[in-house]
């Protein structure tokens, strides 16, 4: 799709070559994932989701070239138990697809003026502006150190609890200003990263609360898995690669213990790892996308 590049593309391909039945793509963005699959695949049929009401456009193009193969509903991945359906193969790539990133209207990047919003689904919720004004001491604490794993965390959550009677911030660049003049954040941060950025990523998993859906998504899709059917995981930051991997782990019959660096083999083993080790972006890949650079991909298969 075009102003779209699905992110470890080629690996995705390369794991579920001659995959026939039904796959889940369970975060539909652009449709790139969808639509390279359905074409190397020709006898897989696919059912996508997305809670974004504007991907449900852009799935359109996808259902006028592959008809009955492809099916779309609007619809968060964790509330995928809801179709009653079961697949041989399922993709989550998580995080945000291009088209949100570069709106400025939905709020999510600090380099573009928009509306400080970052709601994946616009109708539902509350927004970050919303957020920021309402937000007990304890949930911007969530938000911004737990979430957005900001070392300077207390700057930020003081200087909200601080000033939210008189700033607005309507926008995200007034946002950026009052964490640039008002918190230590812009004189912490090295050069090159930018020190809204852990901010943001908190405020977004907050009012998204990604991660609670996605421990539901991989629950569902789990059960919702043919024997032997495959499920694959782009993770973009590491509050949900722990995840993955943690949940991979325990349905693989093995569990960290904290206090054992040496992994423990449980009783119950429901899956085999297909991927040892996560799978990241090649120097190429990165080159082209450079948003597929923390991209981590790990796969399952269900026994």
């Amino acid at each position: 799709m075009e102003g779209h590049i699905p992110v470890l593309c080629q690996s995705i391909l390369r794991f579920f070559q001659g995959q026939q039945g039904i796959l889940l793509d369970g975060t539909f963005g652009g449709g790139g994932h969808s639509q390279a699959l359905l074409e190397a695949n020709p006898d897989l049929s696919i059912v996508a989701l997305d809670q974004d009401p504007e991907a449900k456009s852009r799935s359109v193009a996808l259902k006028q070239r592959f008809g009955d193969r492809f099916t779309f509903h609007g619809i968060n991945f964790s509330e995928l138990g809801t179709l009653q359906l079961t697949f041989t193969g399922i993709l989550f790539d998580l995080g945000l697809s291009s088209f949100q990133l570069d709106c400025a209207q939905r709020g999510f990047s600090f380099s573009k003026a928009g509306p400080l919003d970052m709601r994946m689904n616009p109708d539902k919720g509350i927004s970050a502006q919303a957020f920021l004004h309402q937000a007990s001491k304890e949930e911007l604490t969530q938000a911004i150190r737990d979430y957005g794993e900001e070392p300077q965390w207390r700057s930020v959550v003081e200087g909200v609890l601080r000033y939210r009677d008189n700033e607005a911030w309507n926008t995200t660049t007034e946002w950026v200003q009052f964490l640039e003049e008002k918190t230590t954040l812009y004189r912490s941060k090295k050069p090159g990263i930018h020190f809204a950025t852990r901010v943001f990523q908190g405020l977004r998993i907050w009012v998204n609360q990604e991660l609670k859906h996605l421990q539901l998504g991989l629950t569902a899709g789990f059960q919702a898995l043919t024997s032997n059917g495959l499920l694959a995981v782009i993770s973009f930051h590491s509050l949900e690669d722990r995840m993955v991997k943690k949940q991979f782990n325990e349905w693989c019959g093995r569990s960290i213990d904290r206090n054992d660096a040496r992994p423990q083999q449980l009783k119950v083993v429901q899956a085999q790892r297909v991927t040892t080790k996560p799978i990241r972006a090649s120097e190429e890949e990165i080159a082209s996308n450079p948003r597929s650079r923390s991209a981590k991909l790990r796969i399952i298969r269900k026994l």
